[in-house]
């Protein structure tokens, strides 16, 4: 019992380990940091960080089920990850160099630099999942996945909450706290928000280290020799049988198309915040730190439903939670709220935005949460890896639709807030295909349904 529980905690800690990648460097202080600071001017640089996102998230897509396949026939998914660690740490590394009014050359280096690093986390977080059916029964692992993406979100909000008092630097030269950047970092530089590259390597190079001291790997019959001409082979059926195999075609289509509804919440919340509300840095990042902060009580919470009624249940609310969440974004401006007007200098429509992010928090975290259990009860246990592979492909293919459909709805409107509408039909739209998903997964899986193995010494 005490090794299976410190598997459980080592798997934990690869969710508080890779967290800040997406918190400090993709959302809330690297990216407005290289679009308003390093590259020529903030539209160029948005632009450029779009493509660099765009082809990121096509290799990820066109190779994961593919190395996925591999691993499931050769095993040592550990050694993956060590290989995909390497590339994160290396790139987030490399963002030190993001130097205010760097030239074409550095800019394409830290853009390649950024690609590496999130390749890494991607791969990194495919391989991961596979193992979480290994880690308890079939009724556990909502919990276990639910706690580990809650642990996630705390280990975001912590590491936020340091780089905002000790590190990044505001206009004046000062932190959050109002003091210079530690460690004589030069503010008119901007090395304090520079370092939130390394700090984030460092962050995972130390948090990590428990999953490779604990997660160890189940004995596998499979053997190198062959891999990749097996692996190949195997993910060549598993594509061809898809459209017959129902469920799986169908929460695969319904997951790609609410996960890029919720992406189109992530990247434009704090875009609309700043455009509608005229909110400052400081405001957006009190936002995030409220919705991470309720968004790992949400998981946690949701782990527990998960566990008890099963992740279709615990899905359906929080794309439900989440539609609630749009329709009152959409109707709550500087002027109304629900369509409702207020006071010219009413705080109203703060404090309504507030509890939205606390409720995106809640909502999107449970929904990723029950995500990865639910896979889990759709893939073959027999290649986990590759159903996860598959996964990410499937969270990939349509990226580029919600921040399209938002780009052409605010056009056609001429109205940031009436833009993100498109976001209500396709948390619409991934709940009906919901309809043609089985909670269990598929009858010939249930029956193999993996339970906890026994890890190898």
């Amino acid at each position: 019992m005490i090794e299976r529980n410190k598997r459980i905690w080592g798997w934990w800690m690869f969710d508080w380990a890779n967290q800040p990648y997406n918190i400090l460097l993709l959302t809330f202080i690297f990216a407005p940091y290289f679009t308003s600071f390093v590259a020529p001017d903030p539209v160029s640089g948005q632009a450029m960080w779009g493509w660099m996102l765009a082809i990121s998230g096509l290799l990820t897509a066109l190779f994961a089920p593919i190395l996925g396949a591999i691993a499931d026939n050769s095993g040592h998914k550990r050694t993956w990850i060590m290989l995909w660690s390497l590339l994160y740490m290396a790139g987030a590394w490399a963002l030190w160099w993001a130097v205010p009014g760097a030239d074409q050359t550095t800019i394409l280096f830290i853009l390649v630099a950024f690609a590496i690093g999130m390749v890494g986390l991607e791969y990194g977080i495919v391989f991961t999942n596979a193992i979480l059916p290994t880690l308890g029964t079939r009724d556990e692992l909502g919990r276990i996945s639910g706690t580990g993406w809650a642990l996630g979100y705390i280990g975001g909000l912590v590491a936020l909450v340091l780089m905002l008092f000790l590190l990044a630097e505001n206009d004046d030269g000062v932190t959050l706290l109002g003091i210079a950047p530690l460690l004589g970092l030069d503010p008119e530089m901007r090395e304090g928000t520079r370092a939130v590259g390394p700090f984030s390597a460092l962050w995972y190079l130390v948090f990590v280290i428990p999953f490779f001291l604990w997660v160890k790997e189940p004995p596998t019959p499979q053997k190198a020799k062959g891999a990749v001409k097996r692996g190949l082979a195997e993910l060549k059926e598993t594509l061809r049988a898809l459209p017959g195999r129902r469920s799986l075609f169908a929460y695969l289509g319904s997951s790609m198309i609410y996960r890029d509804g919720l992406n189109g919440i992530y990247a434009f919340g704090g875009i609309y915040a700043a455009g509608v509300l005229g909110w400052s840095i400081i405001q957006i990042g009190v936002f995030g730190i409220l919705a991470a902060a309720v968004g790992a009580l949400g998981c946690w919470l949701g782990g527990k439903l998960d566990s008890r009624l099963g992740p279709k249940p615990v899905i359906v609310g929080a794309i439900l939670l989440l539609i609630g969440v749009c329709v009152i974004i959409v109707s709550t401006d500087r002027t109304m709220v629900l369509f409702m007007p207020v006071e010219a200098e009413s705080s109203l429509p703060d404090i309504v935005f507030y509890i939205c992010g606390a409720l995106i928090g809640a909502g999107g975290g449970s929904l990723q949460a029950a995500s990865r259990t639910m896979m889990v009860r759709q893939a073959d246990p027999e290649r986990m890896t590759e159903g996860f592979g598959l996964y990410a492909l499937s969270g990939k293919v349509l990226s580029f639709l919600a921040p399209g459909l938002i780009a052409l709805a605010t056009t056609i409107t001429g109205s940031q807030r009436l833009g993100v509408t498109p976001l209500i039909g396709l948390f619409v739209l991934g709940l009906v295909l919901l309809l043609w998903v089985k909670a269990e997964g598929e009858p010939e899986f249930q029956c193999a349904s993996p339970t906890p193995s026994p890890p190898s010494s």
